[in-house]
C-alpha cells in the first residue's frame, strides 16, 4: 500500500508540473498579444506608405509614358 501511495504522489507531482508549465505558456502568450497587434499596425503603416510612394512613381508623367509605350508595343505584336 505504501508504494501505491508513493506512486500516486509522483503522478500528482507530475500533473502539477505539467499544469504549471501550461499556465506559464498561456501567460506568456497573453503578454505577447499586445505586441503582435502593434507589429501588425506598424506593418500596415509601412505597406500604406510604400503603396503611396509606388502610386506617385507610377502616376508620374515619365513613367506613365513608358508604361503606355510598353503596352502599345505589346498590343502591336512587339514591333
Amino acid at each position: 500500500m505504501n508504494k501505491a501511495v508513493q506512486a500516486l504522489q509522483v503522478v500528482g507531482a507530475v500533473r502539477v508540473r505539467v499544469v504549471r508549465a501550461v499556465l506559464c505558456r498561456v501567460r506568456a502568450a497573453r503578454r505577447d498579444a499586445g505586441m503582435v497587434t502593434s507589429e501588425y499596425a506598424v506593418g500596415i503603416i509601412a505597406a500604406v506608405a510604400f503603396a503611396a510612394v509606388l502610386y506617385k512613381v507610377v502616376t508620374s508623367g515619365q513613367v506613365q509614358a513608358e508604361l503606355q509605350q510598353i503596352v502599345g508595343r505589346a498590343l502591336n505584336g512587339g514591333a
